[in-house]
């Protein structure tokens, strides 16, 4: 589904990402961890054309994406949850999450059955059901995550990019945060997670990659990386 190989991208003189290679095959949920300032968001970023990088590959099922505009980006089918959830203050819940389907609206995107799928973001994260009408900039932090992932969703897209859904949370929303996600799986949605919790993001993904100064450091099936030692240490904070 998605191919990224020898990405190198950054921020003016400062050179970020090395030569980066990934892939996220069709159905699976792929995390990538690291430590802050790793290279993760930046990741997430050129992918989906927020940053334009300044070399290597992006193929999303087998279209050269790289250097293309986010917009257009959206329209074949990348869905990116930013980190900061950056939901629309002054607009209702519903209204955020028919924007999520804008694409659909105006005919690029397959339109499909709007107002069923804002029924099945109700029925995954019943709490916007409850505060469909309320403006998003008066939710809980918790409540911003979740209706940020839900407006990604609304896509209807081929990937979803979810970047530190956890950042800022209550432990308790965290969890309620990769229960989500783990639904998602179940449903075989196709996801790049970027996540501070490595542990729980180990613990629900199907491949994982570690990064480490814009650098692949580690990869493998995520069950595998969460019993290795050097990660234990590195990113579990515990020894093997």
């Amino acid at each position: 589904m998605l191919q990224v190989e020898g990405l190198v991208a950054g921020y003016g003189k400062v050179q970020v990402l090395h030569g980066l290679t990934l892939s996220v095959p069709e159905g699976q949920l792929v995390t990538l961890i690291g430590s802050n300032g790793a290279g993760k968001t930046t990741t997430l970023r050129a992918i989906s054309g927020m940053l334009r990088p300044s070399g290597g590959t992006i193929r999303l099922a087998g279209q050269d994406i790289a250097g293309q505009p986010a917009h257009k980006v959206t329209r074949l089918g990348l869905a990116h949850s930013p980190e900061g959830r950056r939901v629309f203050p002054t607009l209702s819940v519903r209204d955020n999450l028919q924007l999520g389907a804008f694409t659909r609206l105006i005919g690029v995107r397959p339109k499909g059955d709007v107002a069923a799928d804002i029924d099945r973001m109700y029925e995954l994260f019943p709490r916007l059901r409850e505060r469909q009408a309320q403006l998003a900039g008066t939710l809980s932090g918790g409540e911003q995550q979740m209706l940020a992932m839900a407006r990604a969703l609304m896509l209807n897209p081929r990937i979803l990019l979810l970047d530190e859904p956890s950042m800022g949370l209550a432990p308790i929303l965290v969890q309620e945060v990769f229960h989500t996600i783990a639904r998602l799986k179940e449903r075989k949605v196709t996801m790049l997670l970027v996540e501070q919790f490595a542990a729980a993001a180990l613990a629900v993904a199907d491949y994982a990659y570690v990064l480490e100064n814009g650098r692949l450091a580690h990869e493998g099936p995520a069950d595998r990386l969460r019993d290795d030692p050097a990660v234990r240490a590195a990113y579990l904070g515990q020894a093997h």
